[in-house]
């Protein structure tokens, strides 16, 4: 089904992200937790793929199993910086093949060791390109990012913005956010998101924190911001795995209720690959 679909019938969606494991082992693991979180009946998950297109062929295979063995609307990462037109057209090929409708459209990070990104004549260079060749070629759904607290290589908000809405126009159908602390940010995102005109359904991105270490190196890759009373709080408990789990529960469940509370179109939760945070906050909300 596709998610636009789902979108329109349910007033609150909620949602998984999910990565594929390294290991035999962690999809054990993993499949032990979509299955829990199964039981909250999740309008769709989502499974990331890795940069340069590292775990093309376990994503397309964690999201046909999830589809077509679990039995939850699943919705595949796709990354395009450096692919071309016939290695895009044979994942895309494949994910329809195992009746996967629904596709996050992507650029993906430089490659390493280059800050930003080598123009290669014939390949992607943007999610734009992805967007209309999806549009173009396939019936798929597609999914596209958005950044309350604004693209790192953005020149400003308004220029951000500008792109986001040429995606939209290119044949997005919704938008998910980057992950975010400050409930401020989504909310002038989505004036700013009005104001030029974007009508699709933006669906905020919340990650429950775990780890104090983990959650600083991922806000430093991605951009986004911990407000300083958050993050005086979680030094003072870091050596307290509990407490910081406990906390990020919480502060999750906070920033969830005044999102809906403010007419959000539902929550999509970057999970880690881990339940017990989310089933809590889950159950609260529901």
């Amino acid at each position: 089904m596709f998610i636009k679909d789902i979108l329109q019938q349910n007033p609150k969606s909620f949602s998984f992200e999910f990565f594929p494991p390294a290991t035999p082992e962690g999809f054990d693991t993993l499949f032990k937790t979509i299955e829990d979180l199964k039981l909250l009946d999740p309008s769709f998950v989502s499974v990331t793929y890795g940069t340069g297109g590292k775990t093309r062929e376990k994503t397309v295979s964690l999201v046909s199993d999830i589809l077509n063995k679990i039995g939850t609307e699943a919705m595949a990462h796709l990354t395009c910086l450096r692919s071309n037109k016939e290695e895009i057209d044979e994942v895309l090929t494949s994910l329809s093949t195992n009746n996967v409708s629904n596709i996050m459209a992507l650029r993906g990070d430089p490659p390493k060791g280059y800050s930003s990104f080598p123009e290669d004549e014939g390949h992607f260079t943007h999610a734009i390109q992805l967007v209309e060749f999806i549009k173009s070629n396939y019936k798929q759904c597609i999914g596209i990012a958005g950044y309350p607290e604004t693209h790192q290589e953005a020149v400003n908000a308004q220029t951000d913005m500008e792109y986001l809405k040429l995606k939209v126009e290119a044949g997005a159908d919704f938008i998910i956010t980057q992950l975010f602390f400050d409930n401020s940010s989504y909310f002038e995102f989505m004036d700013r998101a009005i104001a030029i005109g974007i009508k699709v359904p933006i669906i905020p991105g919340i990650m429950p924190i775990t780890n104090v270490n983990q959650i600083i190196r991922i806000t430093k890759l991605s951009g986004a911001k911990i407000p300083k009373t958050m993050l005086d709080k979680l030094y003072s408990i870091q050596d307290d795995p509990k407490s910081v789990e406990q906390f990020g529960i919480e502060f999750s469940l906070m920033q969830c209720q005044e999102l809906l509370k403010n007419n959000s179109p539902g929550i999509h939760f970057y999970t880690l690959n881990r339940s017990r945070s989310t089933w809590e906050i889950m159950k609260s909300l529901k």
